[in-house]
């Protein structure tokens, strides 16, 4: 026998990151939560608060701005553990009618891989966990909302919206400058930054409904 002891690799596994409005889902899932806890009057109530911000976007097209607007419309006010119970309440009523069937087969075949699935969605954190769970995913980078000292959403974000050069830097944030990106899933201009840094980028390639 020898002394000589084998060496061990303590590599983190590689990501495989998936976008998941539009890549995941059918729809986005931010818009379809906030129509779906206000109610058919609310939603209307909402939406005439939000026409003024509305047309504003139609000048300066920052999606961070009429997501913040329509989050104040929507969910000022609300709390974080209102959110939460609301956000798991909407993924259980909705997530067959949501997600990609042929989406979750490449989830799934990817388990089988020596990689860690995350989703990174610019889509806030808290709508998504409840999904993420589901799938079993080791982890999720999203938007973050920002709730005051009462623990009440104030209607802004804690931080900038997680699309664009943003999901690579919170990618790298959250995992280590050195992390490899196996495989990245997305389907926009959003998404681009993040396929660009993974070694196998799929861009649209799931087209299943539900």
């Amino acid at each position: 026998m020898t002394n000589e002891t084998a060496a061990i690799d303590r590599t983190p596994a590689p990501l495989v990151a998936f976008d998941f409005d539009g890549t995941l889902t059918v729809r986005d899932s931010y818009t379809s939560f906030l129509l779906w806890r206000a109610g058919p009057t609310g939603a209307l109530l909402r939406a005439i608060r939000l026409a003024p911000a509305a047309i504003s976007w139609l000048f300066h097209r920052d999606r961070g701005r009429i997501k913040a607007a329509a989050t104040r419309a929507f969910l000022g006010g609300a709390t974080r553990d209102e959110l939460e119970a609301d956000a798991k309440a909407f993924a259980g009523h909705v997530s067959r009618r949501l997600l990609r069937p042929d989406a979750i087969i490449a989830w799934k075949r990817w388990r089988n891989d020596d990689v860690r699935l995350i989703i990174v969605t610019a889509s806030p954190t808290f709508v998504v966990a409840p999904f993420a769970r589901g799938l079993g995913a080791d982890g999720i980078i999203g938007t973050e909302l920002a709730f005051d000292a009462m623990g009440r959403a104030t209607g802004g974000f804690n931080g900038p919206n997680c699309r664009g050069p943003e999901k690579v830097a919170r990618i790298h944030a959250t995992f280590g400058p050195e992390v490899v990106i196996r495989a990245a899933y997305g389907d926009t201009s959003g998404d681009t930054d993040m396929l660009a840094a993974a070694d196998e980028p799929y861009y649209r390639v799931f087209t299943g409904r539900p």
